[in-house]
């Protein structure tokens, strides 16, 4: 399996896809489609990780949880995906103590149709790499990061990397909101 990865300038796929979005009896499910991102008008944050009930994998996601105002003060949307069931993120949200409050949703892709046109299928097992787009309100893919299986990504990273492309303007190496861009 050749992976060929929606990459930066790209338009992000259109989809339609059910998120666990609560705990609350009634009220797990909802249905999630690129059109809630492009009528916001807002950014979209969308990270993949490989599979629900694993070791990596609730550390990013709490992560991004314990970051959420800070993409929020961002007019950033934040999705979190697999290729899981709805139901299986419903369980594990239920099961483990640091998914339970989660404030974004948990899309689950589990004919793996968008991780597939994302190109971001491992070979083996076709679950997804861990992978970070970001994604401006025109529905324009402006950064990708790939982590391998293995690797927990930073989300410090990824609200840097924001930062510096909501700022339209040349971002040295190590930059962080405040500090001087470059001039053209």
């Amino acid at each position: 399996m050749k992976n060929q990865i929606v990459s930066v300038g790209s338009v992000f796929p259109d989809f339609k896809k059910l998120a666990v979005v609560s705990l609350e009896k009634g009220n797990e499910f909802y249905e999630i489609s690129s059109d809630d991102h492009k009528n916001a008008g807002k950014w979209l944050v969308m990270f993949w990780w490989p599979k629900d009930f694993t070791f990596v994998c609730p550390t990013e996601i709490a992560e991004f949880n314990n970051k959420f105002e800070d993409f929020a003060d961002r007019d950033t949307i934040v999705i979190g995906a697999s290729t899981d069931s709805e139901f299986v993120h419903l369980a594990w949200r239920k099961n483990h103590d640091d998914l339970r409050g989660l404030k974004f949703p948990m899309l689950a892709d589990t004919s793996k149709s968008l991780a597939e046109e994302l190109g971001i299928l491992e070979a083996n097992e076709k679950i997804a790499y861990r992978v970070t787009y970001i994604v401006d309100p025109q529905g324009i893919v402006r950064w990708v990061s790939v982590n391998d299986l293995s690797v927990g990504r930073n989300v410090n990273e990824v609200i840097r990397v924001l930062d510096a492309l909501q700022t339209d303007e040349l971002c040295p190496c190590n930059w962080v909101k405040g500090e001087e861009t470059l001039s053209a």
